[in-house]
């Protein structure tokens, strides 16, 4: 009987679902679920960086996304032999001591304090600038040292302090918090002893401060000088941590009957889905991934060997075993990639938005014809018009930070800037500055793994904007001034954490060899120019220029502010 494999990926914006052929690699199915409650804008505040998710729209996703596949593929149920779930992260949702998301009870289904956490809400700077400040002078282990050296507020310990502080009923119902990888294969799985249960060594190095030389996360007399909340929830969190290749439990009853699967399907330990995407994308050696969506991550993998004692400055972490199991994973990137554009599409659409759309001239059916065009069309005009307009025709100079800077050096208060806008500027200037900008905000991530020498040979550039804009990643190739492969798969971090699934199940040894069978060719390769390589170098500094005074402008008024 043929096998097969469920990877299940949760982004930002929607979950999707792909079965794999386990012996060829064949997509046999896929579906999307976007998240309703998100699309509607609910419990977010972008004024204040708050970003909530409830985790309905994820198990609503789960079930439409796997039984679609399942049904549509007509598979025998038994020929299903594993699950493996990856999403964003930091993403920490509260649960009570059976499990139960907090937002699915009674009194908190509305409470944006009791949802999940999502990646890119930034209301914990404070708490994050606490954390960095304690971890350099408190006189004990630098529990930052394999993160970076730097904590950010996009991650798990910020984010709980923050809304232990600003709400004491969340903080008095939640028994223990998980990340959203572990909250759903523990959705999933027949193992539920919450204290027992396998989380993901990725979530917990990369972003928890996990190391097993320093006995798993960050000490109770650290956590304690934080808060004694902390201190108290560590009991109820884990010591020890499991790579993606282990088995976190079966299928359980309840979510068997409603997938129409069966209880022998093995429930993988969860993974993020940049890690995911890596092995997707067949991941090894002095390769740079880039997962390109609405921000990026960067990942990487190295020997113990090579590596050796190095902590790698800046970036957000290097975890042994957080991508593939017997080497050690590192990860940096950027906290807005797609969503610059997106922010720059949000502000040209507010005529239409605002006046168009509320127009009694049209008819709905014109409104919806003419809202489907802009979103179709509205980048690829912007990119072809941008791309003609020679570097030497006063193009601005932009930042990438609309949502912070992620790596190198993690600091969400910058913000983004723009300099040399002129009467002559139009909006495809404005387009090309800031497609620069997210290039050059890669040169920096680039430049800072080659100087702490972590080697780049390779870089593989995988999701929507690898795949959909030649003229971005022309660009990116011609900065970095390295050839650039596009993986041809629509799903790498889908299939990614297929690959993991397919070794929990048993069908392949290891993660490394599932992949050369499983993992995506390359459809593309942009190679530089090298007359706009040396045209970039130049406009390269102007942008380390700007970032500097940037910079140094938001640390002046800070502490200016302080005093």
């Amino acid at each position: 009987m043929k096998k097969y494999v469920i990877g299940l990926d949760y982004g930002s914006d929607s979950v999707r679902a792909v079965l794999i052929d386990t012996e060829t690699g064949a997509e046999l199915a896929s579906e999307v679920h976007w998240y309703q409650r998100w699309k509607e804008k609910l419990y977010c505040n972008p004024g204040i960086n708050q970003f909530r998710q409830h985790p309905l729209d994820h198990i609503e996703g789960l079930e439409n996304t796997i039984k679609s596949v399942v049904s549509s593929s007509e598979v025998d149920p038994e020929s299903v032999v594993g699950i493996c779930i990856d999403t964003t992260g930091s993403s920490p949702v509260p649960v009570t001591k059976d499990g139960t998301p907090l937002a699915l009870v009674d009194g908190f289904k509305e409470n944006p304090n009791a949802m999940m956490i999502l990646w890119k809400d930034h209301t914990s700077i404070k708490e994050a600038n606490e954390i960095n400040e304690l971890a350099a002078n408190w006189g004990g282990e630098d529990f930052t040292k394999y993160e970076g050296g730097i904590y950010s507020s996009e991650w798990f310990w910020a984010k709980i302090l923050h809304i232990a502080r600003e709400d004491e009923a969340v903080k008095n119902a939640a028994y223990t918090w998980m990340e959203h990888c572990d909250i759903m294969t523990y959705i999933l799985a027949d193992h539920k002893d919450l204290d027992t249960f396998k989380r993901s060594r990725c979530a917990a190095g990369h972003k928890s401060m996990w190391h097993e030389s320093w006995d798993g996360l960050p000490s109770e007399d650290f956590l304690g000088k934080l808060d004694p909340y902390l201190a108290s929830l560590r009991e109820n969190l884990y010591t020890e941590t499991f790579t993606s290749d282990q088995v976190a439990g079966n299928l359980n009853e309840e979510w068997a009957a409603k997938l129409g699967l069966t209880t022998n399907t093995v429930i993988a330990v969860g993974t993020f889905d940049a890690h995911s995407g890596a092995i997707g994308a067949k991941v090894d050696e002095h390769a740079l991934v880039r997962v390109m969506g609405t921000s990026t991550c960067d990942i990487m993998v190295s020997s113990y060997d090579e590596l050796g004692d190095t902590c790698v400055k800046g970036i957000c972490g290097q975890v042994d075993g957080s991508v593939i199991p017997g080497m050690v994973g590192l990860e940096a990137g950027q906290s807005g990639f797609g969503d610059v554009l997106a922010w720059f599409k949000d502000v040209l659409s507010w005529p239409i938005d605002n006046l168009v759309l509320t127009s009694s001239i049209l008819s709905e059916k014109q409104k919806e014809e003419l809202v489907a065009e802009v979103n179709d069309n509205f980048i690829r005009t912007l990119a072809a018009q941008a791309e003609g307009i020679p570097m030497s025709e006063a193009v601005p100079t932009a930042l990438d930070w609309v949502n912070g800077r992620r790596t190198p050096d993690a600091n969400q208060e910058l913000k983004s800037a723009m300099k040399g806008i002129s009467l002559g500027t139009k909006a495809p200037h404005i387009f090309k500055a800031l497609v620069n900008a997210i290039c050059f905000g890669s040169k920096m991530i680039v430049d800072r793994f080659e100087s702490e020498g972590v080697k780049i040979n390779t870089v593989i550039g995988i999701g929507g904007v690898a795949r959909k804009s030649p003229f971005i990643m022309q660009t990116l190739a011609n900065v970095l001034d390295m050839p650039i492969k596009v993986a041809s798969s629509d799903q790498a971090p889908a299939l990614g954490a297929a690959i993991y699934a397919a070794v929990a199940a048993g069908i392949y040894p290891n993660v490394i060899e599932a992949s050369k069978v499983l993992g995506s060719d390359f459809e593309a390769e942009y190679f530089p120019k090298a007359k706009q390589v040396e045209e970039y170098k130049a406009y390269l500094n102007e942008y380390k220029q700007l970032a500097e005074f940037i910079e140094a402008a938001t640390k002046a008024n800070k502490y200016e502010f302080q005093v």
